[in-house]
């Protein structure tokens, strides 16, 4: 890795890192007392503005980079077990 391209590579992980941010304000701004009004152009605003950080992040640290952190951060794969190749368990009876 190049030295002059590390702090992209920084800057856009922290970039998908903090898009988290605006995703909970997404979830949090309907709980509060506003106008409805209000909560629906903030949620969106929060949501669109959530895309935009993720997205340039993305853009920030390169195709292979991107893939590999995008599906870390897909919560349908936080507790999925993981494959051991080679490894027989007692549920693959066949």
């Amino acid at each position: 890795m190049k030295r002059g391209k590390n702090w992209q590579i920084k800057l856009g992980i922290f970039l998908m890192i903090f898009s988290g941010v605006f995703f909970a304000a997404t979830l949090i701004i309907p709980l509060f007392e506003l106008p409805t009004r209000t909560k629906v152009i903030a949620s969106t605003t929060s949501f669109i503005l959530m895309e935009l950080v993720f997205w340039s992040g993305g853009l920030l640290v390169g195709k292979e980079l991107f893939t590999k952190y995008k599906k870390q951060l897909d919560p349908r794969t936080w507790f999925k077990k993981k494959k051991t190749k080679g490894v027989s368990t007692s549920d693959d009876k066949t």
